[in-house]
């Protein structure tokens, strides 16, 4: 039995969500995600202009009058929604945490998905999986997931993208479109080293599906503010560091990293073909969102 206030909760994200998705998304969706592909509809005799390539010999043979095949795309798709719960996904400075975020946003994607008509499903994960929901449809479902992305207790302290990845792999057959919510704050991660592992399960996982990542950040991980002495903690390694973000230095070495570490992941996905959302902590969803599914509708993907 879910308590009455965690109900009210999800209830108001599903609300807010289901508005947005109507006065924005649905649309958009439509044109930027194909389906599996063409589905038979039935013949009709050939007509002046017709491709004769979708002539269908059988019938044409049988009437001794020209036949054609017509298709309809088949829209129906499997949205999987792999989401980061790992602890750095608790940080927010602009009155919203990214875990708050992450669940605006796929409570946004599983409207969207459902309004089409689409199946979508969720896996949460840290170092481990924390939960899987195979993919379904109906608005009941999507309470469901909201719940889940809210009230999920991971017991996991890291960030292991390829606990993700493997996960998925075994778990999904079907051709889907990926929607890969994190911070992406993994040591290493996009940098050219011996070590690729990351980058060849992507290019794996690239072959076989959609794959759409979204990275959400907050604007204290990418510049410090001007307090004095202040002290951080690592929040996956527990690890406390005092700086001094009064001097110059400090800071422009913290926004150097910072710009290092995204310019190395950006470089990641451009080698992986994947064009990447960029999502920041406070800032409304909307316009972010269809602009980019504006841009793949433009592309033809």
């Amino acid at each position: 039995m879910i308590p009455s206030d965690v109900l009210k909760k999800i209830k108001r994200i599903q609300l807010r969500t289901s508005h947005r998705v109507d006065e924005l998304l649905t649309g958009s969706w439509h044109s930027a995600f194909k389906g599996r592909g063409m589905e038979f509809e039935e013949v009709r005799p050939y007509q002046v202009g017709d491709d004769v390539r979708a002539i269908d010999w059988n019938v044409t043979a049988r009437s001794n009058v020209p036949f054609i095949k017509l298709f309809r795309e088949e829209r129906e798709l499997a949205v999987m929604l792999l989401v980061d719960l790992s602890p750095s996904i608790g940080f927010g400075t602009q009155h919203q945490t990214k875990r708050e975020l992450v669940t605006e946003l796929g409570a946004t994607l599983a409207m969207s998905a459902i309004k089409n008509n689409d199946k979508v499903g969720l896996t949460l994960f840290t170092d481990q999986i924390e939960k899987h929901v195979p993919p379904r449809k109906g608005s009941r479902h999507v309470l469901r997931l909201i719940r889940e992305m809210l009230y999920c207790e991971p017991i996991g302290t890291r960030t292991n993208l390829m606990t993700s990845i493997d996960h998925f792999n075994r778990t999904t057959h079907r051709r889907s479109v990926v929607f890969w919510i994190s911070d992406f704050l993994v040591p290493g991660i996009g940098e050219r080293s011996e070590n690729q592992t990351y980058e060849r399960a992507m290019r794996v996982l690239a072959r076989r599906h959609d794959v759409i990542p979204i990275i959400v950040a907050d604007e204290r991980e990418m510049r410090l503010p001007k307090v004095g002495l202040l002290r951080l903690r690592d929040s996956e390694t527990g690890q406390m560091q005092v700086v001094d973000t009064d001097s110059r230095r400090v800071r422009r070495v913290y926004e150097a990293l910072a710009m290092r570490r995204a310019a190395a992941r950006e470089a990641m996905f451009a080698r992986l073909k994947w064009r990447p959302l960029s999502l920041r902590t406070g800032e409304d969803l909307a316009e972010p969102l269809k602009r980019y599914f504006h841009e793949r509708e433009r592309r033809g993907r």
